[in-house]
């Protein structure tokens, strides 16, 4: 069964470290098939639009990524943002890792590229490529910022 795990909260000095590249070994393991449906759980209960290992106190790059187009989530093991479009647009982000004191969601306005390219390797170790846009290619870059620690906040458009 599934559970939730703990966010780790901002100004926590552990969301400002650099994630390391995970061994591609590991995929065999059941302990990193238990992690992803933790993280799946977590993301869809907490309902967030993705979820980056950094948020669970995890230094590996690793996120899980919700795609409102399909209701699916992807995973993506050691993701790389390959290709970004000379658009950008602002909206609205927030972060299950950015709360008020209360604990509800802090919200504000980032510009993001349009549309992103990104090559990683998928829950079973396959190479992959996506080619994202609107609001898929938000959260993908939102959530790879995080294994570079980097917030949203640190985007706010002024």
């Amino acid at each position: 069964m599934p559970k939730i795990l703990d966010i780790i909260k901002y100004p926590s000095p552990e969301l400002r470290a650099k994630s390391v590249e995970i061994n591609l070994s590991d995929f065999k393991k059941t302990d990193l098939k238990k992690l992803l449906l933790d993280m799946n759980y977590t993301m869809r209960k907490l309902d967030g639009a993705g979820l980056a290992a950094p948020q669970i106190g995890l230094k590996i790059r690793l996120i899980a990524v919700n795609d409102e187009t399909t209701k699916k989530t992807i995973f993506m093991i050691n993701p790389k943002i390959t290709k970004k479009s000379w658009g950008q647009e602002i909206d609205e982000e927030g972060c299950l890792s950015v709360v008020d004191e209360k604990g509800k969601i802090i919200y504000g306005p980032v510009s993001r590229y349009k549309k992103v390219t990104c090559l990683y390797f998928d829950e079973r170790g396959e190479k992959k490529k996506i080619q994202a846009e609107k609001m898929l290619a938000r959260i993908i870059q939102h959530e790879v910022d995080h294994l570079d620690g980097i917030l949203f906040i640190d985007r706010l458009v002024k």
